[in-house]
C-alpha cells in the first residue's frame, strides 16, 4: 500500500505545489515537503527523519482525542526533536515535520522564508 500527499508551500514569495509518495501518509507528506523545498534549499538533502512517535493525550475522547507527534531528525552532525499537537494526527505530523525542516535549515545557517 502506498500513500500520496500534495502540499502547497509558500517560500520566498513563491507558491510551490509539490507531491510525494511514501509507505504511509506521514512519509508521503515528508517526501512532498522536501521535494518542493529542495529546489530552494538544497541543504535539506542532508536531513533525515530518524524517529516518529505518536501519543494520545486525551484517550477518553476516542477518535476525537488530541494527539502529540514527536519527530526526531538528524543532519549528520546532530539530532533534534520537534512536536506537533492536534486533534488530527496528520495535521500534528505536518506541524512537527515543518518545524523539523525549519530548525534544520537554521542549524545550517539558512533563514527559511
Amino acid at each position: 500500500m502506498t500513500s500520496r500527499a500534495n502540499v502547497t508551500i509558500k517560500s520566498r514569495g513563491e507558491t510551490i505545489n509539490a507531491s510525494g509518495t511514501g509507505n504511509g501518509p506521514v512519509n508521503a507528506i515528508d517526501t512532498a515537503l522536501r521535494s518542493g523545498l529542495e529546489k530552494i534549499y538544497p541543504e535539506l538533502k542532508k536531513l533525515e527523519l530518524t524517529d516518529y512517535k505518536v501519543r494520545i493525550l486525551e484517550g477518553r475522547h476516542g477518535t476525537g482525542a488530541v494527539t502529540r507527534v514527536l519527530v526526531e531528525t538528524s543532519d549528520g552532525n546532530g539530532e533534534w526533536n520537534t512536536i506537533g499537537v492536534h486533534e488530527n494526527v496528520i495535521a500534528a505530523s505536518a506541524m512537527a515535520l515543518e518545524d523539523a525542516v525549519t530548525y534544520g535549515l537554521l542549524r545550517q545557517g539558512k533563514k527559511p522564508e
